[in-house]
């Protein structure tokens, strides 16, 4: 059967003629139930009725009573209403104590049954509303997925509620999960609360459960990591409703359910770093940012857009990235100072144009190639982006008189074995070698893996789970370092406070992960079983690739920062001359096109760490 819409002004309408009708049938049987006899006294009864049509008309209107939606209306409305009708009664009884044109029974069985007749116009539609919603729900049931909600809080209560009024979420909640043990055994909106979080898969069982909500999003992460290892004893898929920060500030609804990410099964929480410190050196500064529309990037331009620049330069070479970046910008922050240029680093005029036009105080040059494999059958363009176009950039810094050079770099600088890593530690070494000598504070800052960028392992293993599998993963004891990408870049923000120069700043990451577990894990979050609904394929480790990365190399040591999550290494000490001279070395040859052996072999000249492995 087709449902038949209404317009607003139709529903205000009818609401409106509703009460019309209440207000007559209450004053008619106001007469018939008080005796009072209306003879001469008719004049005054009718006035006085009309007079209340006027008031309560005024009264509902203002209050905004004819703005809210039925299905939704609750306490604030119920007392609305009560306050106006206690108002006319009160201006009624003035007048039958005053002029005598009503009775004071009459005024007062008036109003009661007034207040009657309009709550029960009001919640009786909201009752019957609740009553086919529950019969459509109860023929549906066998379509609904059988959920259990983990957290009968607040959040879980919500969400049940609007799983009920929105007729779109294909789930049925048949338990609760709650630690609190006074709500063990009752019941949160008719579905039952049935045990605490230890007892999850056996209640999952009990219950004939096919999905999972977590709804606890004020609760730590590592509380959530907890609770989402006992919830991958059940084989079904698992969903997170979003975090409180993300309900409060509008930016989610509980109805919108995601998956259960990585991060979540990290347990780390959330990273602290001092906005003031970040604010004082970006505010109202004209800031670049090179590879503005790749993942670390963007993710830097949206922070830094964030903290009042009084310009944002955006330099990328992809076209698509950056108009991405700069569309969103321009909706978040519409009065910012936005220039957006599409650029090489490789072009050493055009870095140099731009340095002399926009004359940025802050650089943070994220800008690189960074695909392990790929590079390590392209050195020549590893050699020409990384290393001579950080040149490029680091020189063009020092001849404009930058104040704070960021450069981004990775942990496979340390000690690498491959061409990507090698290319970064390069960069460092130049970082170190201005920063002796240039009035710039040139500085880098060293972290590991980040979730969900551009060729992360996690969206791949997710797109194979998806697919159906293998899922693939180069060695089964192979680990890696994790953070997000806005944590990340707000240490980076942080270390750039710190910065005087010549300096290598390392990100804590926290423990790190083996990648065959978390693929396991992620199966396993999927509702499937590793191995048997999805295989795990082991397919050896790529060139280039590492079993674990290294933070810091032996000699450099480790000096704190007041953040504990960044620390500093140690420099070491650099011949100048031979870089300058190994790095031209290096240019010509990837000008040259040398193959590809000779120019690891060039590059083992420059850094001695660098191990040239073929996997």
């Amino acid at each position: 059967m087709k449902k038949i819409r209404l317009s607003k002004n139709v529903k205000i309408a009818c609401l409106a003629t509703y009460d019309v009708l209440a207000l007559a049938a209450a004053a008619v049987l106001a007469v018939l139930l008080t005796n009072v006899g209306v003879g001469e006294r008719l004049v005054g009864y009718v006035a006085v009725s009309a007079a209340n049509l006027a008031v309560y008309a005024v009264l509902f209107v203002v209050s905004g009573l004819y703005r809210s939606i039925l299905r939704y209306e609750g306490i604030y409305e119920f007392l609305r209403i009560c306050a106006s009708v206690i108002l006319v009664f009160l201006l009624n009884l003035l007048v039958a104590l005053l002029f005598a044109a009503v009775s004071v029974r009459w005024a007062a069985v008036n109003a009661m049954l007034f207040l009657l007749f309009t709550l029960a116009g009001r919640y009786g539609y909201r009752i019957f509303l609740h009553y086919f919603k529950k019969r459509d729900y109860s023929e549906t049931d066998k379509n609904a997925l059988r959920t259990m909600i983990v957290g009968g809080g607040d959040a879980g209560g919500m969400f049940i509620r609007e799983i009920r009024s929105s007729g779109k979420i294909n789930l049925r909640p048949v338990c609760v999960i709650d630690d609190d043990k006074d709500k063990i055994g009752r019941k949160i909106l008719n579905v039952p609360v049935v045990g605490d979080t230890r007892s999850i898969a056996e209640n999952a069982q009990k219950y004939g459960v096919q999905t999972i909500v977590v709804a606890m999003p004020a609760v730590g992460r590592k509380r959530v990591s907890e609770i989402l290892a006992i919830c991958q004893e059940v084989k079904c898929p698992i969903k997170i409703i979003p975090g409180i920060y993300q309900l409060v500030n509008g930016q989610a609804m509980l109805s919108e359910m995601r998956d259960v990410d990585v991060n979540d099964l990290l347990g780390r929480d959330p990273v602290k770093v001092n906005l003031n410190e970040v604010i004082g050196y970006i505010e109202g500064k004209t800031v670049m940012v090179t590879g503005g529309g790749g993942s670390i990037g963007s993710e830097l331009c949206r922070q830094i857009a964030s903290h009042a620049p009084k310009r944002l330069v955006i330099v990328d070479i992809y076209e698509n990235n950056a108009y991405d970046i700069q569309m969103e910008l321009n909706r978040k922050h519409p009065n910012l100072d936005l220039p957006v240029l599409i650029a090489s680093i490789r072009d050493e005029e055009r870095i140099d144009d731009i340095f002399k036009t926009y004359r940025p105080e802050i650089v943070f040059h994220a800008a690189a190639h960074k695909h392990v494999p790929l590079m390590e059958t392209s050195p020549c363009e590893a050699i020409k982006n990384n290393v001579l176009g950080t040149y490029n950039v680091v020189r063009a810094a020092d001849k404009y008189g930058v104040q704070r050079f960021i450069q981004i770099s990775t942990d496979k600088a340390v000690n690498p074995t491959n061409v990507m890593g090698a290319t970064k530690r390069i960069c460092e070494m130049i970082i170190q070698t201005m920063g002796k000598h240039s009035k710039t504070e040139f500085v880098a800052v060293r972290f590991g893996n980040v979730l969900g960028s551009n060729g992360s392992v996690i969206p791949l293993f997710k797109q194979q789970i998806k697919e159906g599998g293998p899922v693939t993963v180069t060695h089964k004891d192979i680990i890696r370092y994790f953070m997000t990408i806005p944590e990340a870049v707000s240490l980076v923000l942080q270390a750039g406070a710190y910065a005087k120069g010549g300096e290598i700043y390392v990100l804590n990451m926290g423990e790190p992960v083996r990648i065959y577990d978390m693929a396991v894990n992620l199966i396993k979050l999927s509702g499937l079983e590793p191995d048997k609904d999805i295989e795990i394929k082991i397919t050896g480790l790529r060139a280039g690739e590492k079993l674990y990365e290294e933070r810091l190399m032996s000699e450099e040591g480790m000096l704190t920062t007041p953040n504990n999550l960044i620390s500093i290494g140690k420099p070491l000490e650099i011949d100048e001359e031979n870089l300058w001279r190994k790095i031209e070395e290096l240019g010509r040859a990837a000008r040259d096109e040398a193959d590809a052996e000779e120019m690891k072999r060039l590059v083992t000249t420059l850094v001695p760490t660098y191990h040239i492995t073929n996997n």
